[in-house]
């Protein structure tokens, strides 16, 4: 893979319609073009995948049959191919979110439908051993359609590695939790706005903020994190739509620059990316614009390595959608809106 010109990226999928599984493509960062779109991994729901800091190995969510689970895939040759290592599954419904540490050593998946949080410690050549612990939330919220029970969407390391932060839908709350010896053990609990529906968590570069997106009500709630004691607190709240918008719109994923001055944040029913400048002394957000995704359903987006570019996936238009990004004021210019990736969810690239 070249540093500057190609790159390479994965797609997860729902493989409900025409999708066989995980897709891989490249971006050409000198031509600015999206394209040799292939199937790399065969398997059902790989709905959400993570590549690791080394870009060894690739981790996705799987379902299979009645169960549900993880699956480890090394990453082969300069094209980025993908090669089973193995599979972890239990009954019942598949996880919706996958993450690793920087060292390789745990992987952590949320699963939506049953209200958990799982740790798996990996082995010495990436691949997984059973689940070393799993950890069952309780509640519900005042969405009585949407928050009838727990609903675990994201479970990320936080900046310093020390933590677990686990989002939960359905209960409206944001929990932390330790991870020793694959024991993951709840030191800290916020809870945000009833209703809210909080889905996805971005920590700023400078480990002491974070942006929660909220899918219910559309909304960024920003955080200061204390990696002293993994506790978050409230200081901002503001929305991804604009107030006129009164159609069904549901948050989805947020993302932040690594030089921490723009998030990003995407809206399936508006189908646009919200972008704010971040003010580096408190942490605050300015909102700044909207971008149209080209498409039906955002449900996941990404800035490449160079972060010159975005690459967007739209669900229910099975498109990709490339877009230059100008690094001084965040803006986003369309490119190319035309790649076909049936039922596309998750977006992510090997690391630079």
């Amino acid at each position: 893979m070249s540093v500057n010109r190609k790159l390479i990226g994965y797609v997860g999928t729902y493989t409900k319609g025409d999708s066989e599984g995980i897709y891989s493509f490249v971006l050409d960062t000198e031509s600015a073009k999206l394209g040799e779109v292939k199937a790399v991994a065969e398997l059902d729901n790989p709905t959400y995948v993570t590549v690791s800091q080394d870009n060894q190995y690739l981790y996705s969510v799987i379902k299979d049959g009645e169960k549900g689970g993880a699956a480890a895939y090394a990453i082969r040759g300069e094209n980025g191919e993908l090669e089973l290592l193995n599979k972890q599954l239990s009954e019942g419904a598949s996880p919706c979110h996958v993450s690793v540490d920087s060292n390789n050593h745990y992987v952590v998946t949320a699963n939506y439908h049953k209200g958990t949080v799982e740790a798996y410690a990996t082995k010495e050549d990436g691949s997984l051993n059973p689940v070393s612990s799993t950890v069952q939330h309780h509640g519900s919220g005042p969405n009585k359609e949407r928050q009838e029970k727990p609903h675990v969407h994201y479970a990320g390391f936080t900046p310093d590695e020390k933590y677990v932060a686990v989002v939960d839908l359905g209960i409206d709350k944001l929990m932390t939790y330790s991870v020793n010896n694959g024991e993951l053990a709840e030191v800290s609990s916020l809870s945000v706005k009833p209703g809210s529906g909080p889905r996805h968590l971005a920590f700023h570069p400078n480990g002491k903020y974070a942006y929660l997106m909220t899918e219910i009500s559309s909304e960024v709630i920003v955080l200061s994190y204390k990696s002293e004691d993994g506790s978050f607190t409230e200081l901002q709240t503001i929305p991804t739509i604009p107030e006129d918008f009164h159609e069904n719109n549901q948050g989805s994923a947020i993302h932040i620059s690594s030089d921490g001055r723009f998030v990003y944040a995407a809206n399936r029913g508006h189908d646009s990316i919200a972008l704010f400048s971040v003010n580096q002394d408190s942490g605050k957000l300015t909102f700044v614009g909207r971008t149209s995704t080209e498409g039906n359903w955002p449900r996941d987006f990404v800035l490449d390595p160079t972060e010159k570019f975005l690459v967007a996936s739209n669900q229910n238009s099975s498109n990709l959608v490339l877009f230059q990004r100008d690094e001084a004021t965040g803006k986003l210019t369309l490119v190319q809106s035309d790649v076909a990736v049936p039922d596309p969810v998750c977006v992510k690239f090997l690391h630079v």
